[in-house]
């Protein structure tokens, strides 16, 4: 089987790495929430009445917490030859993820979608994410209780790309903002639908593009040293 271009790879590694800086910086950011502190960040957003609302605050908290599980046990799995020698690890960190998505971070992001800035514009995009988000997770899992692991593979490419529509929303913000000058609410809205529609739009072209495939190939490619000897005439 051929192996991974030096190109291809160190390309993976590096998105690898920005991704886990991302995560990095997204923990930093979390931490102070956990003291329950309604007068901080994010929240600061929010009316008193929204801060005061205690569905609000049991799915904000939830889903800052548990998006950043998904994004954390989710990207191991793109790494199919760290993957190999470790199956066991791979479904357990498959399982993590499916349940943490399904059960808690898509859920708790449709109740903030519902008290969403930016009035319905912003609430319809943050609520067709989290329902696109729940549902390419749970075909993903499903093809993988089939055994369907072609299809499994090109789901798991474009449920993740959902997940990591939080990272293109700020790199996103930052660069309509600073680079093109829009306005704060015209950046907001836009970026509440471009973060994952976006993302979708290029798994998919990595879909078509055979990118699965090469996925699923490494990962289940044996090594050369387990390939069969030649027969020794007699």
């Amino acid at each position: 089987m051929p192996r991974f271009s030096p190109v291809r790879r160190a390309l993976q590694i590096l998105i690898g790495l920005a991704v886990l800086v991302f995560a990095g910086r997204m923990l930093v950011l979390t931490v102070p929430y956990l003291g329950l502190e309604p007068g901080i960040g994010f929240l600061t957003t929010k009316s008193a009445e929204t801060n005061g609302n205690l569905l609000f605050r049991i799915g904000f908290y939830v889903h800052i917490t548990t998006s950043l599980v998904a994004l954390l046990a989710g990207l191991p799995q793109f790494f199919p030859r760290l993957m190999q020698r470790r199956r066991a690890l791979h479904r357990r960190l498959g399982q993590v993820y499916v349940v943490t998505i399904l059960a808690l971070a898509a859920p708790s992001g449709l109740i903030l979608a519902h008290y969403a800035n930016g009035g319905l514009v912003a609430q319809v995009g943050f609520t067709l994410q989290c329902v696109v988000w729940w549902l390419a997770t749970w075909q993903a899992y499903r093809l993988a209780r089939r055994g369907q692991w072609q299809l499994h593979t090109d789901w798991m490419v474009r449920c993740y790309a959902v997940t990591l529509a939080a990272l293109s929303l700020r790199l996103e913000s930052y660069g309509m903002y600073y680079l093109f000058g829009t306005k704060p609410i015209e950046t907001y809205l836009t970026v509440t639908w471009l973060s994952w529609t976006g993302n979708l739009l290029v798994a998919e072209v990595l879909v078509q593009a055979g990118v699965a495939k090469r996925l699923l190939r490494d990962f289940a490619s044996p090594k050369p040293n387990l390939q069969a000897q030649p027969a020794v005439p007699a």
